[in-house]
């Protein structure tokens, strides 16, 4: 892999991850109501993608300007997906406009339809017990697969 591959590969990261605070920002806000334990968590999620506040900011108030874009690979693929559902469910009340959009996501993302709802409701059990996204990811292995 020479020089430009990977300044490609680290570019697409970026956008990837620019994508997926957006989706954050959008599951957060459709309820109506994006209150402080969402956002803390946007901001963490948005530190461990390399996000700035600075460029949150921007992706809050520009979210026109970020393309959607599905992760190629299954982890960070299923990671976002993991994100969308703890976003979801962090202010202990799951509206149906969430609920839906995370079935959207889930669509886009490729997972089969008929494990939709089973995938999200065991990513919602293993955040209510504490488990991060490695364990969450083995356990829903067969309905991702």
């Amino acid at each position: 892999m020479d020089f430009s591959e990977i300044i490609t590969l680290f570019n697409q990261g970026k956008g990837t991850a620019k994508s997926h605070m957006k989706n954050l920002i959008e599951m957060a806000a459709v309820d109506g109501n994006f209150d402080q334990v969402e956002f803390d968590l946007l901001k963490t999620i948005a530190k461990r993608n390399g996000i700035t506040e600075s460029q949150l900011k921007d992706i809050r108030t520009n979210p026109g300007g970020i393309k959607f874009e599905v992760p190629t690979d299954n982890k960070v693929k299923f990671g976002q997906m993991y994100d969308l559902v703890h976003m979801m469910t962090i202010d202990k009340d799951v509206h149906a406009e969430e609920l839906k959009l995370c079935n959207l996501f889930a669509v886009k993302f490729g997972y089969q339809r008929d494990h939709i709802k089973e995938l999200i409701s065991t990513i919602q059990a293993n955040i209510k017990n504490g488990q991060g996204q490695h364990e969450t990811m083995k356990r829903a292995a067969m309905m991702i697969a």
